[in-house]
C-alpha cells in the first residue's frame, strides 16, 4: 500500500514536470514557434489553465497539502511562470489573468509580512517571557512567539534562525546544565569542527580563484561558507548545552538547533528494546536522535508512542511521528526516569 501511494505521489509530480517542460518547449523553443497555429489564442488560453489550474493541482496532490491559502498561492504562482514563459505578444488577451494572479500573490506576502512585523513588536516580551520559563532556550523561544504570534511558516523559519544566530554568538559563557547527554560518547563533535576547518580552507581556496573569474559568485559562495560555519558553531554549542530535559509531564529530546520534540510521559506506548529491531533500518514514522559520526550508530531504545508526537526540524518544519529512537550517554538512567513516570 506505502508502495502505491509513493508511486502515486511521484506521478503527480511527472504530470507537473509534463506541463511545464510542454509549455517551455511551445513558447520557447524553434519547434513550438513552428507547431503554434496562427490564431493561438486557445492554445494560450489552453497553457493558462495547465499553469494555473491543473498544474497546482498537480503540485498540491503531490505536496499532499490543501488548503484555499495554498491553491491562491500556486495559482498565482502559475500566473507568473505563465508570464515568464509565453510571449507577451501572445498573453496580451489575458494580461489581465495573469496580473490578478500576481495581484493575490501581492497580497499574500504582505499579509505574510504582517505576521513578520507582529513578531518584531513582540520580541521584548518573547524575551522576558524566554527568560522566566524553566524550559531551555530552544524549547522556550519557540513556544513564547507561537504564544504571541500566530503559527506561520515564515514565523517558524525567523525563529529557527533566531536560535542559530543566538547559539553561534550568545551562550559562549554558559555552562551546560546536568543531564543526559546524547554526544559525549560519540565523534560528532570532533567530526562539526573538522567540517568547520574544511571549510574555512575551502572558502580562502575557492574564494581566491574565483574573485578573478567571477566576483558576484565568489561572493555568493562566501556568504554561504560563512553562513555554513555560524551554522555549525550553533550546532555544536546547543547539542552541547541542551541535555535531556525533563519534567513532571514530559521529556524534552533535542538534537540542539537539528530538531527537537516535547514526549508527554502518558502518550508513551512502550519502550523497544529488541536489539534487532534496533539495529533494523528505521521507518519513515521514526525519528531519531542519534550522534552520528564515522561509524554506523544504532539507538539504545525505540519509544513507540499511543499516538503520533509533532517534532520540529530544521528551518522551524514540523512533522509527526509514532516512534522516537534515542541514543543517549546513559540509556539506563533514562529508562529509569521513563519508567518512574
Amino acid at each position: 500500500m506505502m508502495n502505491v501511494m509513493q508511486k502515486g505521489k511521484y506521478l503527480w509530480l511527472l504530470m507537473l514536470s509534463l506541463i511545464l517542460a510542454s509549455n517551455y518547449m511551445l513558447y520557447q523553443t524553434a519547434v513550438g514557434v513552428e507547431v503554434l497555429p496562427p490564431e493561438a489564442n486557445p492554445v494560450v488560453l489552453g497553457s493558462l489553465i495547465d499553469l494555473v489550474i491543473i498544474g497546482p493541482l498537480f503540485f498540491m496532490l503531490y505536496r499532499k497539502k490543501f488548503s484555499i491559502k495554498t491553491a491562491v498561492l500556486f495559482a498565482a504562482a502559475g500566473c507568473i511562470i505563465a508570464r515568464l514563459l509565453i510571449p507577451s505578444h501572445l498573453l496580451g488577451p489575458y494580461a489581465t489573468i495573469t496580473w490578478v494572479g500576481i495581484g493575490a500573490e501581492a497580497a499574500l506576502v504582505l499579509f505574510e509580512l504582517l505576521f513578520v512585523i507582529a513578531f518584531f513588536r513582540y520580541l521584548p516580551d518573547i524575551i522576558q517571557k524566554v527568560k522566566t520559563s524553566a524550559l531551555p532556550v530552544i524549547f522556550s523561544f519557540p513556544k513564547a512567539v507561537d504564544h504571541y504570534v500566530k503559527n506561520n511558516p515564515i514565523i517558524h523559519v525567523i525563529c529557527s534562525e533566531f536560535l542559530v544566530f543566538y547559539y553561534a554568538f550568545f551562550t559562549w559563557k554558559k555552562t551546560p546544565p546536568n543531564g543526559i547527554t546524547l554526544h559525549k560518547k560519540s565523534n560528532f563533535i570532533a567530526f562539526q569542527i573538522m567540517m568547520i576547518h574544511a571549510i574555512i580552507v575551502e572558502t580562502f581556496a575557492i574564494h581566491w580563484w574565483l574573485h578573478d573569474k567571477s566576483i558576484v559568485i565568489s561572493i555568493i559562495l562566501l556568504i554561504l561558507n560563512i553562513y555554513s560555519v555560524i551554522f555549525l558553531i550553533a550546532s555544536i554549542q546547543s547539542i552541547r548545552l541542551n541535555p535531556i530535559y525533563t519534567d513532571e509531564k514530559a521529556l524534552y529530546v533535542s538534537f540542539g538547533i537539528l530538531k527537537r520534540v516535547k514526549i508527554d510521559f502518558q502518550d508513551i506506548e512502550c519502550i523497544v528494546e529488541d536489539s534487532v529491531v534496533l539495529k533494523s533500518k528505521l521507518g519513515k514514522d521514526t525519528i531519531d536522535f542519534i550522534a552520528k559520526d564515522f561509524e554506523q550508530v544504532y539507538p539504545d531504545m525505540i519509544l513507540k508512542m499511543k499516538k503520533p508526537v509533532k517534532a520540529t526540524l530544521f528551518m522551524g518544519i514540523q512533522k509527526e511521528y509514532s516512534k522516537v529512537a534515542i541514543k543517549s550517554d546513559d540509556p539506563e538512567k533514562l529508562k529509569a526516569v521513563i519508567f518512574a513516570k
